[in-house]
């Protein structure tokens, strides 16, 4: 037991201080490096837990996709920070009374919450425990919630394919790609004999003809 307690207190250590660091780093291409790192540490945390689908579920989605895509957009837009920071201590004093407003709820929530003792009763379904967690996490979803699993994606499905449509913007002077008339061309339509005289090759007046 004394080595999953001290990868517990390195990956919580580690989880914690790079939390700490998203926030007070003045650079935000090391504040998502910092995230990731974060997101890493809480991999670890869920191994150790025994949940290893939210583990992988955490690196592969958050840390290698949205994390990642944070870490592109801040590179490649090339935002001038500094004046962005220009109105920090203007908004600051609404900001404190925000934030204060926050930890109140936080500690009266913390103060105020109980563990309902009978809360394991209210699983309708045993666990099986001779499976792994993504099996029995797999067995749940595509059983008892496949409607609910299956209209989720297809609320992913709708969303993405607005993103699509509405930044989608289709520009007059970029040539694109007709697949039916591809398809369509014979070879009199793709290419036209011309009997050019020796010593005086392609005038002038057929290269447009040519061109097409």
């Amino acid at each position: 037991m004394i080595l999953p307690a001290l990868f517990f207190y390195l990956f919580a250590a580690v989880c914690v201080a790079s939390a700490v660091m998203v926030v007070v780093s003045r650079n935000p291409v090391h504040s998502v490096l910092y995230l990731i790192l974060a997101f890493v540490n809480a991999s670890g945390l869920f191994v150790l837990m025994g949940a290893e689908f939210l583990a992988m579920i955490l690196i592969v989605v958050y840390v290698g996709a949205v994390a990642v895509l944070f870490l592109f957009v801040i590179m490649m837009l090339d935002v001038d920070f500094s004046e962005l920071r220009e109105g920090f201590l203007e908004y600051l004093p609404v900001g404190l009374v925000i934030g204060g407003i926050f930890m109140f709820e936080l500690l009266l929530i913390v103060g105020a919450w109980v563990i309902n003792p009978a809360v394991t009763k209210t699983i309708t379904a045993a666990i099986p425990t001779n499976v792994s967690n993504t099996e029995a996490l797999g067995l749940v979803l595509y059983t008892k919630y496949i409607f609910y699993f299956q209209l989720a994606g297809l609320v992913l499905l709708v969303a993405m394919i607005g993103a699509i449509v509405l930044t989608l913007r289709h520009k007059t002077n970029i040539k694109r790609q007709n697949i039916t008339v591809q398809n369509a061309r014979t070879p009199e339509m793709a290419m036209a004999l011309r009997k050019v005289s020796s010593g005086q090759g392609l005038q002038e007046a057929d290269a447009a003809e040519w061109v097409k």
